[in-house]
């Protein structure tokens, strides 16, 4: 097998540059968009046109990726549309016809992301468009839903489709039309700042996963909008960066998931911001009309990303409706192009039709719209509950420290242990009904329950002997209309590292400015930084905004200086620190907590956003010095992760267990109290490899793979993407891809797979060979065809099944491998091939504990 470096058949055009000039690099200012990604965080807890013939549509087109999905011409429970949408076009003036395809400000805001305006003379009612990943994003109560990797976690379509149920219904309740989700990029690399908010490594559970969540967004009347086409697989420079991905890679791997949205009828697809082979996905047609609507018959709109369109002619050319969140290129610019012919009034009357289809087919032209329905927080509430139980993940149970026993002394360890991470930063931030404490689920199971911080979120107030002249400064107001001094000096007594932690009310351009020295410790960061900084560490529990700065102190006095406006409305703030002293302190009081109890539970966390890539795999903070010291005082120690992706695990070896949660949304504290009892089975298998270390991942080692070289990041992985370069490169992860433990056992025996017509059927017995109700998902495998002259992977995920067995039951399982899966794409031909021959077949517990192997024979239909 060939290694994804070897030299092998071309991938295909995209990997290099577009025929079409490249337009300017653009850095995007802040929109509104990202404001109000602050604001709910205060409140709440290549190609031209004929450029690249893959492009072109062509024979052997396959609209579906799962058994179920409607075909992409299929009848939606809202009508058709058309007919409608073109008797209003005939009345529409230009200029009301612009005013439908780009954002504008809402006179009537709800806190949601977009509004699109309507048209009062003809009856054409607004737009408003609402985040939602993990619930409806506005500045109402909706239900905060476990993120979508959690989700994805559980292995199972229906439980997706629920998902979807609860956002539609409240999307619609909370007075939406469009939600900006569900998104399906692809978990490319570890450090992706947006882990958290998609499904999974692998394109077929992706696939499968956003088809069943947007037939439960739009079954409840919601516009879904899959996102973000395409290959927008991280944060870092995303406005800017260039894909370099080939041809035969896009089409197996990165759009198979949006491929499956657009059979599940989709109403909205949004463009990306970054470019593909040298152009802008806004203004990509082969992709937005070449692929998009040619091959695949997508007949609903697109969608700009916020602020990412770059042109006027172009991109409406290629294929975008609709510019957001404003009318730069879409407004003004429009009607002046169409006016003097520049543009074609012809691609504004396509773009509009397409608005008005979307709408009319979701009964929002109709003289009788449907009615809104009421918001149903306790049942929204009981999925929530019901997906993070789902997606729990036990990564590992040594000396039957899992389940938790009632009545033993507990200590809770950790910030995320008495506040809840409910959701990431960004766009998934929501505000929900209500969230609960780990320390209080777990202490209505324990007979004492104790609690220790053991790491520092908030900071401690500064001592007041400290600084000259002596000053409190936990507790500041500054009147309106007032400034605020303070010139003095910090005394030091030893070197040490010091995280300076400013809490204030006031807005970004109005909080303190704080120099140590001549450093100012809190400058305005540029662009989206400044908004996407964080969901849990950014907002302190009485709602303050949060900043950290951290630096080391030589020993000795430190000139201090404080200035603070009280502006139009007055400011609170204060200033705290993290030293090498607190830190230490924190941990020996967690160190005696845990000598002194039965069980300790540490929650770990790690804070994840849009707008930003982790650093490393690491715990931030002193989190792993943390754990190690816990672990070391009670080996009975089970370590709780909120964390939106892989984190490395140093530790690993001194813990009893390691228990996955993700955000896991509202109800995360009952779901994670309910599995550490044992109230339920873990039932979630990770969606994603875990590597060993920094250096062991498909990314790693190439910084032309990620972050980037110049602008341009290359996927020169191939097709062989997550678990998949595992098996390729022999490289052993921390967990593989599909790994969860139960508590209870299971067996599988007698696998057989047979042909069927162009598919195969893989049939085997399960048992749970325990003493008690257990989860387990097995995985079907399929190795390559030997008829394709390809390097093709190993072998790829191609069908699983989520299982609740009773103890000693037993179950004869068939899972479906289709004839898109075991097929490749052929990039001479610009079609899929089917991948004929002798093909292995493996069933196991995860990519890496594969436990029947058998074989069968693919022929062509």
């Amino acid at each position: 097998m060939q290694t994804p470096n070897d030299s092998r058949p071309p991938d295909g055009p995209l990997s290099g540059p577009s025929a079409d000039p490249v337009s300017q690099p653009f850095t995007a200012p802040v929109s509104r968009r990202s404001a109000l990604c602050l604001l709910a965080g205060v409140t709440a807890v290549g190609a031209a046109a004929g450029g690249h013939p893959v492009y072109a549509a062509g024979p052997g087109r396959e609209t579906g990726t799962r058994a179920g999905t409607r075909p992409a011409g299929g009848q939606s429970p809202y009508g058709s549309g058309g007919s409608r949408a073109e008797e209003l076009l005939a009345r529409l003036t230009l200029a009301e016809k612009i005013t439908l395809l780009h954002g504008a400000p809402d006179p009537d805001p709800r806190g949601q992301a977009g509004h699109v305006p309507g048209v009062p003379r003809l009856g054409i009612p607004p737009l408003r468009l609402a985040d939602g990943p993990a619930g409806v994003r506005v500045t109402a109560h909706a239900t905060a839903l476990p993120a979508p990797v959690l989700l994805a976690a559980a292995f199972d379509p229906d439980l997706a489709r629920r998902y979807g149920q609860v956002i539609g219904r409240e999307g619609r309740a909370l007075g939406q039309d469009v939600l900006l989700s569900p998104m399906v990029n692809l978990i490319r690399t570890p450090y992706a700042g947006r882990n958290f908010e998609t499904f999974a490594e692998d394109p077929l559970l992706a696939a499968d996963l956003v088809a069943a969540e947007i037939e439960g967004i739009q079954g409840e009347g919601l516009i879904a909008t899959v996102k973000h086409f395409a290959v927008n697989n991280q944060e870092k420079d995303r406005e800017t960066l260039d894909v370099r991905v080939g041809e035969r890679t896009l089409h197996e791997v990165y759009l198979r998931g949006f491929e499956a949205a657009v059979a599940a009828r989709a109403g909205a697809v949004m463009a990306a911001y970054n470019k593909v082979g040298g152009t802008h996905a806004t203004e990509h047609r082969g992709l937005l009309t070449g692929v998009l609507r040619e091959r695949w018959g997508f007949d609903g709109l697109v969608m700009s990303d916020w602020s990412a369109t770059h042109g006027t002619a172009r991109p409406l050319a290629a294929g975008l409706d609709l510019e957001m969140p404003d009318g730069t290129h879409f407004g003004d610019a429009l009607l002046r192009a169409v006016t003097d012919g520049t543009v074609p009034a012809a691609h504004v009357d396509r773009a509009v039709r397409r608005v008005l289809t979307v709408m009319d087919r979701f009964g929002l032209l109709g003289p009788d719209p449907a009615p809104r329905p009421a918001r149903d927080a306790a049942a929204g509430a009981a999925v929530a509950r019901e997906v993070a139980e789902a997606g729990a993940t036990l990564l590992r149970n040594e000396r039957g420290t899992l389940p938790l026993a009632p009545g033993r002394r507990v200590a809770v360890i950790g910030p995320t242990g008495s506040r809840p991470l409910v959701s990431g930063g960004g766009s998934a931030h929501v505000v929900p009904d209500r969230a609960a404490r780990p320390l209080d689920a777990i202490g209505e199971r324990a007979g004492q329950v104790t609690y220790a911080l053991g790491e520092d979120v908030f900071g401690k107030p500064l001592p007041a002997g400290a600084l000259r002249p002596r000053l409190a400064l936990d507790s500041r107001r500054v009147p309106a209309g007032r400034t605020w001094h303070y010139d003095g000096t910090l005394t030091v007594p030893g070197t040490d590292e010091w995280t300076f932690v400013l809490h204030c009310s006031a807005p970004p351009t109005e909080r303190p400015e704080v120099r140590v020295g001549d450093l100012d410790l809190f400058p305005l960061a540029p662009g989206y930084t400044e908004y996407f900084a964080g969901g849990l560490v950014t907002s302190a529990p009485d709602g303050l905004a949060v900043r950290r700065r951290t630096l080391r102190l030589t020993a000795g006095r430190h000139r201090l200086r404080i200035t603070a406006r009280g502006g139009p409305a007055g400011q609170s703030f204060r200033l705290r620190a993290i030293t090498g002293a607190t830190r230490a302190a924190d941990v020996a009081e967690a160190v005696r907590a845990a000598r002194a109890a039965d069980d300790v539970v540490l929650f770990a966390y790690e804070d994840a956003t849009e707008g930003q890539d982790r650093a490393s795999l690491a715990l931030p903070g002193g989190q792993d010095r943390l754990i190690a010291a816990v672990t070391r005082a009670n080996p009975r120690t089970t370590v709780v992760l909120n964390t939106s992706s892989a984190v490395a695990m140093p530790w690993l070896a001194g813990t009893g267990a390691v228990l996955q949660m993700y955000y896991p949304g509202q109800e995360g504290a009952a779901a994670t109290a309910a599995v550490l009892y044992g109230e339920c089975d873990p039932g979630g298998r990770l969606t994603q490899t875990f590597p060993a270390a920094d250096d062991r991942h498909p990314t790693a080692g190439d910084p032309l793979r990620y972050p980037g070289v110049a602008g341009t990041v290359e996927y020169s992985e191939g097709v062989h993407t997550g678990h998949r370069w595992y098996d390729a490169q022999g490289v052993r992860p921390l967990f593989p891809f599909g790994h969860g433990l139960s508590y209870t056992s299971f067996s599988y025996a007698d696998p057989v797979a047979r042909p069927a017509d162009g598919a195969l059927d893989v049939a085997f017995t399960v048992r749970n060979t325990g003493r008690r109700t257990g989860v387990t998902v097995p995985q079907v495998y399929v190795g390559p065809s030997p008829d394709l002259g390809l390097d093709q992977p190993v072998r790829v995920l191609a069908g699983y099944r989520r299982l609740t067995l009773r103890a000693g039951e037993r179950r004869r399982v068939t899972v479906r491998v289709t004839a898109r899966t075991l097929s490749c794409w052929d990039v001479r031909r610009h079609r899929w091939v089917p991948g004929t021959g002798r093909r292995t077949v493996w069933v196991g517990a995860s990519a890496g504990d594969l436990r029947l192997r058998t074989h069968a024979v693919v022929a062509t239909q």
